[in-house]
């Protein structure tokens, strides 16, 4: 597991350590590859679900490197823009 960076509290001063999840994080790590706890942190799903969704077809893209699954944050991004886009005029 990767050491939790801190950064400076502009309000104390001092040191505090970011979760895993946080935003700020997820931005640094957006040049790689996620790993399906990546993306169902990002999503607020559980990883079991993301392997229902493949299994369907229904969910984001996923690619096989070796016997690991991948994301791509774009395609994930794209899967989710697309699920949002719905008609509130009915």
């Amino acid at each position: 597991m990767l050491p939790t960076p801190a950064i400076q509290n502009p309000d104390s001063g001092m040191e505090t350590s970011l979760p895993n999840h946080s935003p700020r994080l997820a931005g640094a790590k957006r040049d790689q590859l996620a790993t399906p706890a990546d993306v169902a942190a990002y999503l607020g799903v559980p990883v079991k679900t993301l392997y229902q969704w493949k299994y369907r077809g229904i969910g984001p893209s996923v690619h096989k490197v070796g016997r690991h699954l991948r994301y791509r944050w774009r395609e994930v991004d794209a899967w989710l823009d697309a699920q949002t886009s719905y008609d509130l005029t009915a």
